[in-house]
């Protein structure tokens, strides 16, 4: 699952159709990034759960990043297949990460850590939820949108006023995290909502991509019309020929339909 593409078309209500690649590059000699999704076996499972796509990047330069980043995303996977229906999605994906990052935690203290971004889509909605510097763009016209924002130390002394732009691009301190699953005992993830409309696209991705391939580049790869695994299969070699010193991978979600909702007392309702 980790290191093939996927093509799948799905129906329904929410209409998607998803690809995924994993490669661990041309310098590292393990893939210590992990890929998964949950499908809705039956429409009433769409209904109720929807879709879930998960990427995690075990955290180099730690012990057993391939653990981490592998265990992190099958509670994710399993906690989500197992939910209550109609959970909403922000709540349960706060919840799934902190009972992986207990987990991870407790699998090996702080020698082991990774990264986490999963986007939950039901009806016309997704929730996306990270931690770490693995990301989540939305792709809408040929341009992309950053969904998440990542927790590095030069990204939140750019928050402080104390870095530019230009010098996080070049600090030192780019690739080191500040927040972790699996690293302290406790975690948040940051998580947040969005409304999808037919031709959207989502992609979510490793810094391996992200750190070689600019957000404008990506969404002009993504949006000229070839098919998801070829795309994602593009992405990733351009991001091997430009660096290949980290693994890359990168889940790619386009929305062919959505099933629009309104919410009353908790319960969704079909807008006509």
């Amino acid at each position: 699952m980790g290191a093939s593409d996927v093509d799948v078309p799905l129906k329904p209500m929410l209409d998607v159709e998803f690809a995924q690649l994993s490669d661990r590059g041309r310098v590292r000699e393990l893939n210590e990034d992990y890929l998964g999704y949950v499908v809705p076996e039956t429409p009433e499972r769409e209904r109720t759960h929807g879709w879930l796509f998960v990427l995690a990047d075990g955290v180099g330069g730690q012990e057993r990043g391939e653990v981490a980043s592998r265990t992190a995303v099958e509670i994710l996977l399993e906690g989500f297949r197992d939910a209550n229906g109609g959970e909403p999605h922000a709540v349960l994906l706060r919840r799934l990460v902190q009972v992986a990052n207990l987990e991870v935690y407790n699998a090996g203290g702080t020698a082991m850590a990774t990264t986490l971004v999963a986007c939950a889509l039901r009806f016309d909605r997704v929730v996306v939820a990270h931690v770490g510097d693995s990301r989540c763009y939305l792709l809408r016209r040929g341009s992309a949108k950053l969904l998440t924002r990542d927790h590095t130390v030069a990204n939140e002394q750019r928050r402080l006023g104390l870095l530019s732009g230009r010098e996080v691009a070049e600090a030192a301190t780019r690739h080191v995290l500040s927040r972790s699953v699996g690293n302290e005992l406790f975690v948040a993830a940051d998580t947040s909502d969005h409304q999808v409309l037919p031709g959207d696209m989502l992609l979510l991705c490793s810094d391996g991509l992200h750190g070689a391939v600019k957000a404008a580049e990506i969404a002009h790869i993504v949006s000229r019309g070839a098919g998801l695994a070829a795309a994602a299969h593009e992405l990733v070699t351009i991001a091997n020929q430009r660096d290949g010193s980290d693994n890359v991978s990168v889940q790619l979600i386009r929305v062919r339909s959505v099933e629009r909702v309104g919410m009353y007392r908790g319960r969704p309702y079909r807008l006509h």
